[in-house]
C-alpha cells in the first residue's frame, strides 16, 4: 500500500481492502497517544483505524485522529448501542464496526451516513443480513467462531457474503484467512502492542504495520 486514501468516507468498509489488507483494532488509554500512535500505522501503511470503544479516552482519541492526521481514515469499533452510533460520527469516525447486531442497532447505523460493518459469528446472522440488502460484515470472534474453516464453509452457498474477520488473528494466520474469496481484511491488533504503546516507541508500531500490510495472497478456489 502507498497511496493514501481519499478524503471522503468509502461507499463500503471493505473498500479499504484496496489500500491496505489489515485494519488495526486500536485500544487507547490515554487520548494523548492517539495522534502519534495513527500517525504510525498510517507510515506503516495501515490508514484505516479501529478505535474501540472500550476506554473512556475512546471517543477523544477518534477526535484527536480525525482532526490532526488527514491520511488516516478512523473508525469506531466495538459499537453496541444506537446512543454511540450518532456520538461516534459526531467526533469524526468514518465507519463503525459492531461486535454483533440487532435491528435497533443496524437502523441507527445505516441511518449513520458512514459504511458500516455488522457483526456475525453464525450462519443464520448472515442469512438474516442479507436479507436486510447488507451483503459485508465483521465475522467475530474469528478463530473462536470456527475461523478459516467456518468461512471456506460459507462461501459456498452464500458467495455473496463478505467479511472481515477480528478476534485471534495473529501474522501467522492471517495470509491465511486472506486467501479466502469472501475475506476482504482482516482486523488485528498485534501491530498495536500495549508495551510499545505506553513506551510511545511509535517506530516499533510503523515496523510492526509494515509488515501487516504486506500480508495478503490470492484468492482461494472453494
Amino acid at each position: 500500500m502507498t497511496s493514501p486514501l481519499p478524503s471522503s468516507s468509502p461507499a463500503s468498509v471493505l473498500d479499504l481492502v484496496d489500500h491496505a489488507p489489515v485494519v488495526p483494532v486500536v485500544v487507547v488509554s490515554d487520548a494523548a497517544d492517539a495522534v502519534p500512535l495513527a500517525r504510525a500505522l498510517v507510515a506503516g501503511g495501515l490508514p484505516a483505524i479501529e478505535v474501540t470503544l472500550r476506554t473512556p479516552a475512546a471517543l477523544d482519541a477518534i477526535r484527536a485522529i480525525a482532526a490532526e492526521v488527514p491520511r488516516a481514515v478512523v473508525g469506531a469499533g466495538t459499537v453496541i448501542t444506537p446512543e454511540q452510533v450518532g456520538g461516534c460520527v459526531a467526533v469524526g469516525a468514518r465507519f463503525l464496526v459492531s461486535p454483533g447486531w440487532t435491528d435497533a442497532l443496524l437502523e441507527a447505523m445505516r441511518g449513520s451516513g458512514v459504511p458500516f460493518l455488522p457483526g456475525v459469528s453464525t450462519t443464520s446472522e448472515v442469512v438474516a443480513l442479507l436479507e436486510r440488502g447488507l451483503r459485508e460484515m465483521k465475522f467475530f470472534p474469528a478463530q473462536a467462531a470456527g475461523g478459516t474453516a467456518y468461512l471456506r464453509s460459507l462461501a459456498g452457498p452464500l458467495p455473496q457474503a463478505r467479511f472481515c474477520p477480528t478476534g485471534g488473528i495473529v501474522p501467522a494466520n492471517a495470509p491465511e484467512y486472506l486467501s479466502l474469496p469472501n475475506v476482504g481484511c482482516v482486523g488485528g491488533s498485534w501491530m498495536v502492542p500495549a508495551g510499545a504503546v505506553a513506551a510511545g516507541d511509535w517506530a516499533r508500531i510503523e515496523e510492526l504495520a509494515r509488515g501487516a500490510a504486506r500480508l495478503g495472497g490470492a484468492p482461494e478456489n472453494v
